[in-house]
């Protein structure tokens, strides 16, 4: 029974299942995407994105609310705000861009962005890298190990 407890409770704290919590659909990705390329206004997603106002409203208040996002006050009259990315939210950076180059390789369109380094035009690359050795790591070289976790 103890057996059974136990993976049960590492399948409830499981890392990947909290992050497809936050961020897991479709718009959620996109509207991430389009605040790091600098957009931060609603009509301004809105109208990039062609979604729904209610759609855009709905995922917007849940990054806020899961402090993805922070709203700033841009107009008092009328009363308007733009979405920030606080630290929680510049650390999907890397899954964005991991899905963007995905999306270049196996997508229908084949490659349709490239992200290059402002200082010298360098194409960027998404890598995992071990914080031992400083050597690029595939899938196959990596060993899983949960930790303890203290909830009960």
């Amino acid at each position: 029974m103890s057996e059974l407890h136990d993976e049960l409770r590492r399948l409830q704290h499981d890392p990947v299942a909290a992050a497809v919590e936050h961020v897991g659909d479709r718009w959620t990705f996109l509207i991430l995407r389009e605040i790091f390329f600098g957009v931060r206004r609603f009509a301004d997603m809105r109208r990039n994105l062609g979604v729904a106002r209610n759609v855009l409203t709905e995922r917007l208040k849940k990054l806020v609310d899961n402090g993805i996002l922070k709203r700033r006050r841009y107009s008092e009259r009328p009363p308007r705000d733009e979405y920030r990315l606080t630290e929680k939210g510049r650390d999907l950076y890397g899954i964005t861009v991991a899905l963007m180059q995905w999306g270049n390789r196996w997508g229908p369109e084949g490659p349709t962005l490239r992200l290059l380094h402002a200082d010298d035009d360098g194409e960027l690359e998404q890598v995992i890298r071990c914080t031992c050795c400083g050597r690029d790591i595939h899938a196959r070289e990596v060993r899983y190990e949960y930790t303890t976790c203290t909830d009960e």
